[in-house]
């Protein structure tokens, strides 16, 4: 008995120790991986790396993680115009059967899912907010952008009739989404601005736009988007997603 219970106090210890090494084997990986997706995505701020999964070492030993969680905050997406970028206040991506090299100098995802998300103030920067006009003396512009509740996006359109010296604001209900990596603006109805009849393709000049995003990390593409309280919620997805490398 008293061998039995020596036996069994040294497998509970090597098993403390196995996990202590284990989890301080993961921590030190992570703040690696970290460093290393900061310099090849040339980030201004650390990106999070967690790294799910127990044991650790285990899968290293096998050469492939099963899941790594990646969140990057205030990332500059391109917006396919020269010098021009796209702020997404939060990217976050979980990473699925990531395989990595001997020297671990790269890192690929199998499949990558996540989440991006735009404010309505920098989505705004996409929409016509100079007056342009509609029609004979009279200019539109839009001047907000809000969750229009159900998916959609509120967007307030300020026209101003030159002759009478009036300006109206009127808000309309929008629909939001993705194509060819572009968010796509596109208002279920038009407003009603002045007294004229203005054409629809001229008001829709307004009230519709698009806004590309693009280059993401790893290559990771815009898949859905809907409104939220406080921006666009983008999904995003990709396979053969590399980390690094």
């Amino acid at each position: 008995m008293r061998a039995l219970r020596i036996t069994l106090i040294l497998v509970v210890i090597l098993g403390g120790l196995f996990v202590i090494a284990d989890r301080v084997a993961v921590h030190f990986a992570e703040g690696q991986a970290a460093d290393k997706l900061k310099s090849t995505e040339n980030l201004a701020s650390t990106p999070d790396v967690n790294i799910k999964g127990f044991p650790f070492l285990t899968q290293v030993a096998g050469g492939s993680l099963d899941d790594v969680e990646v969140g990057i905050a205030d990332y500059q997406a391109a917006t396919g115009t020269a010098g021009q970028t796209i702020r997404i206040d939060h990217l976050k991506a979980d990473m699925k059967g990531v395989s990595f090299s001997g020297d671990y100098s790269s890192a690929t995802a199998s499949t990558a899912t996540g989440t991006a998300t735009v404010s309505y103030a920098e989505l705004l920067k996409t929409a016509k907010s100079e007056p342009t006009e509609v029609a004979p003396g009279i200019t539109a512009r839009v001047v907000g952008l809000s969750d229009g509740g159900n998916g959609k996006i509120k967007v307030k359109v300020e026209g101003t009739v030159s002759a009478l010296g009036i300006t109206q604001t009127v808000s309309v209900l929008s629909s939001v989404t993705v194509e060819n990596d572009k968010v796509q603006v596109h208002a279920d109805s038009l407003p009603k601005l002045g007294a004229g009849a203005i054409a629809e393709d001229r008001i829709r000049r307004i009230t519709d736009f698009q806004q590309a995003i693009d280059q993401l990390p790893g290559g990771i593409k815009l898949d859905k988007v809907q409104a939220a309280p406080d921006g666009v919620e983008i999904s995003v997805k990709g396979s053969d997603v590399k980390l690094a490398g």
